[in-house]
């Protein structure tokens, strides 16, 4: 068992509930059901990667992000689309599935134009209430590891169903403020996992929604 590749959302697992963050993605013990929310966030990242990539249609369920697709198929730029991304625990790039990787993640478009990167990540929910721009931070950080030549990363979660953007911009004077509080965030779960101790941290969504029913705060145990 490892904690290695972590990635933001092991991180974003382990801080909602390290009990279920432990048998959902270390004993894998119990298994998330899909749901319909998750098909079709699925269906639409597909969606959207072919239709920036190939040209392919929207399929028509997807029309209605056809225009915010359009304004990032025509920006300048190399378009990577689904681009899986790793580095190393030196913080050295390397592949997804390298043998040394240690912390890996995927952007949903990537689009290098010289020396400025625009990184998106689509998100299907019908709220940007509750975002989270820590995963555009470790976004960047990857991709800056990876395209050396970029200056400045133009980040953005958006949001096609309520036609938000959540955006913010970084530059490589940041990296290692950055890097800094990512790093403190592991160091909690590579804590957990030298000490096994996975205490359950009670929500409103234990007792509907959380799948580890062995654990005392479930209803459904």
């Amino acid at each position: 068992m490892s904690i290695t590749p972590w990635s933001f959302s092991k991180i974003k697992a382990f801080e909602q509930c390290p009990k279920q963050f432990y048998h959902m993605r270390i004993a894998r013990d119990y298994v998330e059901s899909e749901t319909e929310a998750m098909l079709y966030g699925t269906a639409f990242h597909t969606a959207a990667e072919e239709y920036i990539r190939d040209n392919k249609p929207m399929p028509p369920q997807f029309d209605y992000a056809v225009a915010t697709l359009d304004k990032l198929r025509a920006k300048p730029g190399n378009k990577l689309c689904e681009y899986k991304l790793g580095v190393t625990k030196d913080l050295e790039p390397c592949g997804f599935t390298d043998e040394g990787v240690w912390f890996r993640g995927i952007a949903d478009l990537i689009i290098l134009d010289d020396d400025v990167a625009w990184v998106v990540d689509y998100k299907t929910g019908k709220s940007a209430r509750y975002a989270d721009k820590g995963q555009l931070e470790l976004m960047a950080l990857v991709v800056f590891k990876h395209f050396p030549q970029v200056e400045k990363v133009k980040a953005g979660l958006l949001f096609v169903v309520s036609k938000d953007l959540i955006k913010d911009v970084y530059t490589k004077e940041q990296v290692p403020a950055l890097w800094e509080k990512w790093l403190a965030d592991y160091s909690k779960l590579e804590q957990a996992f030298k000490n096994d101790m996975w205490n359950p941290k009670p929500s409103g969504l234990c007792r509907r929604h959380c799948a580890v029913t062995e654990c005392a705060h479930n209803g459904r145990n």
